[in-house]
């Protein structure tokens, strides 16, 4: 399919697929979407010492860049190794023209942004000291087949549902699901009722929660340790 870069609100750039017409993130801002999403709603509500992070998917690799760069304004006496699938990798060009590094003061950014890009799919790889990162080629649904650790963080980015609507419905949030451990997280930029419903249904805890901006809601969703626990959102 026939990518071409765009400029968010924010002055980061994104990938706008023709034949779709889709944008990889919100028009409205993508670093400041993927850092109010992943980050403020995600990253930072988990406090575990190991930190093992699904993301579907991962795309542009900006989701990678924010998790590192807030992982860097902490002591760092934790792990995160983060597990990202993606189906359609982009290409160099691509990647040089999106520039990530560019938004952020740490001069070893660009190096950190070429790092990410630059490891072999399918092989962990260091990105930096206690952070290690595992790009995974594949179909979503073939996410049953992969071996991973218990998952206690995940970034749900998928295309949105008017796009790619499987991806959004029950067979694949199992998967998801049977993925977690017990209290884990899952953060996503959709407020689709069909999702949140779906969600309770799997017996997550759903919360609705502020939208980036141009979005009025997010939801993030817990996954809970038994039916007896089973919480529906207050609408």
């Amino acid at each position: 399919m026939k990518r071409e870069i765009k400029t968010t609100n924010d002055g980061s750039k994104t990938l706008f697929i023709n034949d779709l017409n889709e944008n990889y993130h919100s028009h409205h801002g993508a670093l400041q979407e993927a850092e109010h999403v992943f980050i403020k709603n995600g990253l930072n509500q988990v406090n575990d010492y190991e930190i093992n992070i699904l993301e579907l998917g991962f795309g542009t690799g900006l989701n990678v860049l924010v998790t590192i760069n807030e992982y860097l304004k902490t002591d760092k006496n934790h792990v995160i190794n983060y597990f990202s699938l993606e189906k359609y990798p982009i290409n160099e060009s691509e990647i040089n023209d999106l520039a990530y590094f560019e938004h952020f003061d740490n001069p070893e950014f660009k190096n950190i942004y070429q790092k990410i890009h630059q490891a072999d799919w399918g092989k962990p790889v260091e990105i930096i000291t206690g952070f290690n990162l595992k790009k995974i080629e594949c179909d979503f649904f073939s996410l049953k087949d992969i071996d991973l650790p218990k998952i206690n963080l995940v970034y749900y980015d998928c295309f949105g549902a008017r796009v790619q609507p499987d991806l959004w419905e029950k067979p694949l949030f199992e998967m998801v699901s049977d993925k977690m451990s017990v209290n884990g997280l899952l953060t996503t930029y959709s407020s689709k009722g069909s999702v949140r419903r779906i969600l309770q249904d799997l017996n997550f805890k759903v919360e609705k929660k502020q939208g980036p901006p141009g979005k009025r809601e997010m939801m993030n969703a817990v996954k809970m340790e038994n039916h007896n626990n089973k919480v529906s959102e207050n609408s």
